[in-house]
């Protein structure tokens, strides 16, 4: 990783992490003077949380996940009623962004520090059991405001935080079945219906003269 001078900021949060995670830090991608994302091992996430407040990232920003699996139900901007395109091999390949990864489901988190102005977006690779289940440690005895962010996680992927209080649904009700932000979670709304955007598009009011009235 080459880091230019004038970024010695970043890659001081960097050597802290490494210090107190030891192999548990798993990757980092540092854009000099714009951002940081820091990968790390699951079982080392409430770790990385609390060696991050030590060092005085104490604003949480958001917590959530993210399935990189393609949709097996296409793309939702996609006109519904055009020919297929011919299909891509490259389309279905998971591809985790930023810092890399190693599995379909990333658990995300942003923290900063607010007095040198300067902010961490942390990632971890999680492993569904033989269930399907998925489990990290909660991070709410890092920053009370995770609360709300890990019960909506665990509603839409199924994600177990361990030590949370109350995994009750925000949303859904208590007995749904299914987390709606997998990616292989049927939309039936979809099948039903091209999503809005693309059979709801009124044309533009035409005037007199033959020209739009925008």
């Amino acid at each position: 990783m080459v880091v230019p001078l004038s970024d010695d900021l970043r890659p001081s949060i960097v050597d802290r992490l490494r210090a107190d995670l030891g192999d548990d830090l798993v990757e980092v991608h540092l854009i000099p003077d714009v951002d940081l994302w820091v990968r790390v091992n699951a079982a080392a996430w409430r770790q990385a949380g609390t060696s991050l407040r030590a060092a005085g990232f104490d604003y949480f920003c958001f917590l959530s996940a993210i399935d990189w699996m393609p949709s097996p139900y296409g793309r939702g901007e996609d006109d519904p009623s055009a020919e297929p395109a011919e299909e891509d091999p490259s389309a279905s390949e998971i591809r985790q962004g930023y810092a890399g990864g190693e599995t379909r489901f990333q658990l995300l988190a942003r923290v900063t520090d607010i007095r040198r102005h300067v902010s961490v977006t942390l990632k971890a690779d999680l492993l569904e059991d033989a269930d399907g289940r998925m489990s990290v440690p909660s991070w709410i005895p890092v920053h009370a405001g995770a609360n709300w962010h890990e019960r909506e996680t665990h509603e839409m992927f199924g994600i177990n935080f361990e030590g949370h209080p109350d995994l009750r649904n925000m949303y859904l009700p208590g007995d749904f079945e299914g987390h709606p932000l997998r990616k292989d979670f049927p939309l039936l709304a979809r099948m039903v219906k091209p999503w809005p955007g693309i059979v709801d598009v009124e044309p533009m009011p035409v005037s007199a003269d033959g020209g739009d009235e925008s």
